[in-house]
Order: C-alpha cells, then structure tokens, then sequence
C-alpha cells in the first residue's frame, strides 16, 4: 500500500497521540482500584460494604466501577504495570479517533481540533476508570451523529458503560439531547420516528442491569452535590487558567466561540446544547474538561472548515496528489523514525514506573512498617490510603484510616473526623482515641506532625523529605 504525505499525516497524528498518553502511574486512586479488582477476582464477589478501612468497616458501598477495575487487575495479573501503561494510552487514542472521524474538514483542519482538545484533556489522563467513560462519550457521540441504524448499539453500550463507571450518566443525558433536537425539528432521521426515543428508554432500563440495581440512578447525581469532595478534591475544582496545564482548555473554548462568530454558519440545537451544557461544566469542574473537549473538537473543526470553504482557500488544496516510489520510501521511512522514537519514549516510562510510584507515594516508609512488623490501627494522609490498601493486601499490619474512596467515608466523617486531627487542632487527639490508633503515617509538613512531635505518648520511628511515622 501507498503510504501517501495524507497517511502519513493521519499515522503520526495518533502515534503521537498514544506516546503522550502514556505515562507512568501516579493517580492515588490506581491502587484501590486495583485492590478492589484483586479482591473481586479472589472472593468472587463483588463488596457492597467497605472491606478496606477499620474507620467505615461494614458502612455501604456502592462499587459502581467494578468491572473497569476486574479489567485493571486482569491486565496486571497478564502484563503489571507495563500492560497497563499500554492498554490505557490506547482506550484514550481511540476515543480520539472517534472525534476525528466525526470532525469535518480531514486530515488537517480535523487534526488541528484533535489536537487542540487532546492537549486540553491532558491533565487527566491516567489508568483510571473515567477512561473508560471519555471512550464511551466519544463513542456515543459517534454513533448519534451517523443518524443509522447503529443506534442500536447504545443500549448494549449502556449495558457496559453502567458497570464501568458512573460515567454512564453522561450516554443517557446525551441520547436526552439527541431525542429532544428531533423533537423539536420533527423526527427527520433515518427509520422509525420514535426509534431514537425508543432506544433512549432502553438506555434508562439497561442501567438496571449492575449489581447496586436502582441506586445507579442517583448514585452519580450523589457525588456532584457532596460538598467535601468539591471543596477538597483537586479535580472538582474550577480549572485554573493561572496554571499552564489548563492552558489549552481555555485555547479550546475561545477558539470555539470564535469559529462559531466568524463561520456566519449556525450549529444545531443539539451542538448548542452540549456545547453550553458541557462547557459550564467544565468551567465548574475540571474534572469535566475531557467531555467538553470531545464535544468542541468537531464543532471547531465543522466551522474552521466552512470559513476556509466559504471563502474558497480549499481550492488551493490538493486531494489526490500522485505518490511517487520515492515518496512512498521516504514516508516509510519517516514513520519507521517515528515509531522508534515513540518505543523509546515508551520504554523510558516503563522504567520510570517504580522511580514514580516512590516519589508520589510512601513505599519507603511503609517497607519499615512491614519490616518491623508494626501493628495497629494506622492514622494515614487521604491521597496515602489506596496505595496502603494495595501495599497492605500482602502483608496486612492494620487496615487504612481513610482513603480516596470519599463517597464511602462521606462528608462528616472527613470534616469532622479525618481533618479534625489532619490540622491539629485543639481537639485532633480525639479521633485517634475513638477508634484506638496506634500507628500514624503523615507527611512531615502535615499540621498533625508538629503536634504529635510535642507529645510525650508518640514516638517517631521513622522519618524522610516525604513520610513520617508516629507510633505508641
């Protein structure tokens, strides 16, 4: 086959794409997602209560990721980390790949709102669940735009998205839109009328089908209105366009608008809607940058596409231009180049793994716990507990205080129980004695640390630049 400059152009793009999502493992919530697999895979069952704290032992959980996190386990029972740092980089591509298919205007004006959207969801690429989501957004939205009968995947789809990720939500309020465009423009699409709206409701029963049944309905409406988790989980905040890593989001929006003022073309009910919809929620939350992304990509790149049209600069274009052996060899031969590069770049990650999981989470420290057979209850920092819950499943000294599963331990307990003695204030003892912990894990700059420093009943064991250890 012809490796034409237009293949080759499309080749690099996502070559490029997947080397920069593939990054080492540094998400504090991997480990308990990978402890949870673990523990499904081992006991055949799928918890509804904590198993992993002593503080919330036996309080309701709705472990609504629990086949992503099989998926997790298995691919590091197949392949550890090194599969992993593979497999994800990939869901992220080729939820891309959907947006580039859906985005006028190939290869480069698309490739140009790929890129764009790619850079602004950057931030939050990582093995993590919401992976998953982000493909299965791409792909929903792929399907609705081809208007056959390929939205009769959806239910199946939702079938699987519903017991990935709470995510799923985002499918049904999408399909919502959909349906409410054609009702407001007269059903015009391919089939029966109602076909859509039908397989809307099929949507709305197949979340049903999970093993939490029902409460999948308002289980991710929980989260949003949870008032800790906003006010103390980095990735609800607002982005912060101070930082250069939201950069591109902003570039993205802006752009958007711009192309939308400039085209003189009007974009559809169903754009507008997600556009308002998912660009508010962005600029509420960061954590929903990756959804508005795929949504403006094509958008973009539909309006950048119609103004160079318009104004006739595609005619200057060339679309079949002949390939000539010399050129086919010397493609190859840059993409061979590219390919190298991008396994060494892979390669250098990999490597990195154990240095990243060292320097993000407190290995050292708890090598001492488990080489000095320290037991107890352990007092541990909130983004510690996962990596603990993992480390510990081996060698288990004590369960964990608390962890990054913030909708299990709820807002009560977190404000006035794990922060209470986090800031070391007048009362910070008072945890510690209610549920008789023995052992404390913190950083050493932590509030907490300077008070237990000037308590006769705790001793420091163990002390580095990250964590200290307090026992008594």
């Amino acid at each position: 086959m012809a490796l034409t400059t237009r293949r080759l152009f499309i080749a690099i793009l996502f070559l490029a794409l997947f080397v920069m999502a593939t990054r080492e493992i540094g998400d504090p919530d991997f480990w308990w997602h990978l402890s949870t697999g673990k523990y499904i895979v081992e006991t055949q069952t799928i918890p509804h209560v904590d198993v992993f704290s002593f503080t919330n032992a036996g309080r309701p959980w709705v472990t609504h990721e629990w086949l992503a996190e099989i998926l997790i386990y298995a691919l590091y029972a197949l392949g550890s980390f090194p599969l992993l740092i593979l497999v994800f980089p990939l869901l992220i591509t080729l939820s891309f790949v959907f947006v580039y298919a859906r985005s006028p205007g190939k290869p480069y004006v698309a490739a140009f709102a790929v890129i764009l959207a790619a850079l602004a969801t950057a931030p939050t690429w990582g093995v993590r669940p919401q992976m998953l989501s982000l493909l299965l957004t791409s792909t929903f939205l792929w399907i609705l735009d081809r208007k056959d009968r390929s939205i009769w995947l959806l239910p199946p789809l939702m079938l699987l998205w519903v017991n990935l990720h709470s995510g799923y939500a985002l499918g049904i309020a999408i399909v919502g839109v959909y349906v409410f465009d054609q009702i407001i423009t007269g059903f015009k699409v391919q089939g029966s009328k109602f076909s859509l709206l039908f397989v809307l409701v099929l949507c709305i029963i197949a979340v049903l089908f999970n093993p939490n049944g029902a409460t999948m309905y308002i289980y991710p409406f929980e989260t949003l209105v949870s008032p800790t988790m906003q006010a103390y989980i980095q990735e609800w905040f607002s982005p912060d366009f101070h930082l250069i890593e939201f950069q591109p989001f902003a570039w993205l929006l802006l752009a958007t608008l711009a192309a939308i003022a400039l085209s003189g073309k009007r974009t559809s009910l169903t754009q507008t809607i997600l556009l308002v919809g998912f660009g508010y929620a962005a600029l509420r939350s960061a954590r929903h940058i990756p959804l508005f992304a795929i949504i403006a990509a094509p958008i973009l790149a539909e309006h950048v596409w119609h103004i160079i049209e318009s104004r006739g600069w595609a005619k200057g274009v060339p679309t079949n231009t002949p390939t000539t052996r010399m050129t086919t060899i010397v493609n190859w031969l840059l993409l061979t180049m590219m390919i190298l590069a991008g396994f060494v770049r892979i390669a250098i990650v990999i490597s990195n793994q154990n240095a990243t999981e060292r320097a993000k989470f407190p290995a050292a420290a708890v090598d001492f716990i488990q080489s000095q057979q320290i037991q107890g209850g352990i007092y541990n920092t909130y983004a510690w507990g996962g990596y603990l819950i993992w480390r510990f499943v081996e060698h288990p000294p004590a369960r964990v205080f608390i962890d990054g599963r913030a909708d299990v331990y709820g807002d009560m307990f977190i404000e006035n129980v794990y922060l209470k003695t986090y800031r070391g204030g007048t009362d910070w003892r008072e945890p510690l004695e209610r549920y008789n912990v023995r052992v404390v894990l913190i950083e050493p700059e932590a509030p907490l640390a300077a008070q237990l420093a000037r308590d006769a009943v705790w001793k420091p064991v163990y002390v580095d630049k990250q964590a200290v250890v307090y026992v008594r």
